[in-house]
């Protein structure tokens, strides 16, 4: 599989919404993992590391609210704080 990197222009909105997507789809690999799903844990690391990527690409400063508890989210659920 050729795995080629493509630069989009994507809005802070955009990325804001395709970050709680990764989290919710985490969400439910976490839950398929646990009740032993096949792949489930494979899926789940991928997402992570996508959403990972998403997050490091959200402006934290531009968020409604000032973003503090939507970020510490994000990095709670890729596993990042303590």
């Amino acid at each position: 599989m050729n795995d080629t990197t493509k630069k989009l222009e994507i809005s802070q909105k955009e990325l804001e919404l395709i970050a709680s997507a990764l989290e919710t789809q985490s969400k439910i690999l976490r839950m398929q993992a646990s009740a032993g799903g096949h792949g489930a844990i494979a899926q789940l690391n991928e997402v992570k590391r996508v959403l990972a990527t998403v997050s490091s690409n959200i402006d934290v400063t531009s968020t409604s609210g000032g973003g503090g508890g939507r970020w510490w989210n994000i990095l709670r659920s890729t596993g990042q704080t303590v």
